[in-house]
């Protein structure tokens, strides 16, 4: 993975606000990302299949639910990248209110179960 694709996938708002929200919780599923960005299933699900595809995310399957989280085969300078622009932003709207509402969502899948 190049440079100019990390950067290039991570030019876009809601894949930003999408790698940020799991750099600073961690491992979360569609239904988590949808509650918090408050936007369209569809649409988070192709973010995700774009930043899958540049190697920014990684994927598990666990029954019917797929949970992304932050690639641990990224460069180390791009791992830093990340945390520093997660530390930088956790003030800033959107990615204040993004942590606020994952945090306050019901039925998180911690069970198998996701309920948005």
């Amino acid at each position: 993975m190049s440079p100019e694709q990390i950067f290039r996938a991570l030019g876009d708002e809601t894949r930003l606000r999408c790698v940020m929200l799991m750099q600073t919780q961690g491992e979360l599923c569609v239904c988590e990302l949808t509650h918090a960005l408050q936007l369209a299933q569809p649409k988070i699900s192709r973010h995700l299949a774009s930043l899958r595809a540049a190697s920014v995310l990684q994927d598990r399957r666990e029954g019917v639910w797929i949970y992304y989280q932050v690639s641990a085969q990224l460069p180390a300078w791009a791992q830093e990248m990340l945390r520093q622009t997660a530390t930088g932003l956790t003030t800033q709207a959107p990615y204040n209110s993004d942590i606020q509402r994952l945090q306050q969502m019901a039925n998180r899948p911690n069970g198998g179960a996701c309920a948005s």
